[in-house]
């Protein structure tokens, strides 16, 4: 709202207000009587506009903190350490699952990098049988991982 536009409600407030109350006016100067509504309520709509102001202002200060909050918090975030730690559960939690021998053949041959030539003769097995159980394991981790799991062989 404009000044001029501001100024012609107050203006015009002061005369509804006059004419509201006329019969309880006992004033007989009634520019002066005029001229002190006006005046009031030019204060009142400049305390009005102050206050306005100051919510703007708070409010602005209140959006401005709260962005800040987020950007603070984003930057404080590390999603490869978040989606890291929860790919990493999410395997400790399937490997679990898996029966002994196929999690010890999957963790040497995956984790620990021994060929599966090594890795049957520790066990007494066929490279096949190293074979299988890797190939087991690795279904069970792609079941669990879900759409983690592409992200899974960059960790290993």
């Amino acid at each position: 709202m404009s000044t001029d536009e501001a100024a012609e409600d107050v203006v015009n407030d002061s005369f509804m207000y006059y004419w509201e109350n006329r019969n309880t006016v006992v004033d007989r100067n009634l520019p002066a009587y005029l001229l002190s509504v006006v005046r009031h309520k030019c204060i009142n709509q400049l305390k009005r506009q102050a206050i306005e102001e100051q919510a703007k202002s708070g409010l602005q200060s209140l959006e401005e903190w709260e962005l800040q909050v987020k950007i603070s918090t984003l930057e404080a975030c590390e999603p490869e350490k978040l989606l890291s730690d929860e790919v990493q559960h999410l395997i400790r939690h399937a490997l679990e699952k898996l029966p002994s021998q196929t999690r010890e053949i999957l963790i040497r041959s995956r984790f620990k990098g021994q060929s599966n030539r090594a890795i049957a003769a520790e066990f007494g097995i066929s490279v096949k049988a190293v074979e299988y159980h890797v190939t087991k394991a690795l279904k069970a981790l792609r079941k669990a991982l879900g759409d983690y799991y592409f992200y899974f062989f960059f960790l290993c």
